[in-house]
């Protein structure tokens, strides 16, 4: 793990928000792509692009501040301007209800605009999930013996805190990985002067933004393939929410968050009720298309 690539005197260089960076031009690049090939004025794209860096990340803080109101009691400046702590789709619908509001008042053409915010979303957070990756943020899986099982102790946070809920809910998981003996074993410190645990140092776990960066990647070339095939404009942007929704409810299986209903996470209920409304809203717009060619004889 590389949470600080590089030092320049005082400035640090850190990774997550070097990746998050980039996640964001690289879906300007796609969007503005997108409306020069629907004839919009791709410069749009840039402003799109800003709204949605300011309103995703500011509705991504404000709902994880709300999900631990009792942490941001105690400290409520540091909880807001940590690196961290960001849920991801408190910021996509504030991000999306910006958006629309200003697609809405410059008259771009709303369903073209959705269409391509799916396409460069989907690329977009898959590259961003690169930066959890390498800063250790927490947003790992759970202990496996797979191949490419990833060591975390250099992360920003510790697996043995950060599994402490999911053992208590796996106790045949705890003996097997030696949790407890473990974790009380000091084995050094990491990069950034903190300590870390034996269990930190020898126990894989699933890297599941790396899952989330292939399964964005194959869902960028699936809305590529689709992009000229589906009838009605919209209905591209419906195919992405249900990609999305479906990826992350896969990956919640393997992460660490707490199960509130059914055995679902927070994450995994809105992603079933996401992917409802994707569907719902597909089925609609592509009642449409007959009645949009029948009108073009």
């Amino acid at each position: 793990m590389i949470p600080i690539l590089f030092q320049i005197g005082p400035l640090h260089v850190y990774s997550y928000g070097l990746m998050l960076g980039i996640a964001f031009l690289l879906g300007s690049y796609i969007l503005s792509l997108h409306f020069k090939r629907n004839n919009i004025n791709p410069s749009a794209a840039n402003t799109i692009t800003v709204l949605a860096v300011i309103f995703g990340i500011g509705g991504a803080k404000m709902l994880y501040l709300i999900e631990e109101w009792s942490l941001f009691i105690r400290d409520p400046w540091g909880m807001t301007f940590s690196a961290g702590g960001l849920t991801w789709y408190g910021g996509f619908l504030l991000a999306l209800l910006a958006v629309s509001l200003y697609v809405r008042a410059k008259r771009i053409p709303f369903m073209k605009v959705w269409d391509g915010l799916g396409l460069a979303l989907i690329l977009a957070y898959g590259i961003g999930r690169v930066g959890c990756h390498l800063s250790g943020d927490g947003d790992y899986g759970a202990p496996t013996r797979l191949p490419w099982g990833t060591i975390y102790a250099q992360g920003t946070a510790k697996p043995a805190v950060m599994l402490q809920e999911y053992f208590l809910h796996h106790p045949d998981e705890r003996a097997a990985w030696h949790y407890d003996s473990l974790r009380v074993i000091i084995a050094g410190k990491d990069r950034m002067g903190h300590w870390y645990s034996r269990f930190d140092e020898i126990t894989p776990l699933h890297p599941t933004p790396l899952y989330e960066l292939l399964l964005g990647c194959a869902g960028f070339v699936v809305l590529l393939w689709l992009r000229s095939r589906l009838p009605v404009d919209g209905m591209l942007f419906m195919v992405y929410l249900m990609l999305a929704s479906t990826f992350r409810f896969l990956v919640e299986f393997l992460r660490l968050n707490p199960l509130l209903l059914g055995g679902l996470s927070e994450a995994q209920l809105f992603s079933v009720a996401l992917f409802v409304l994707a569907l719902a809203g597909l089925l609609i717009l592509r009642g449409r298309a007959p009645l949009l060619t029948s009108g073009t004889g």
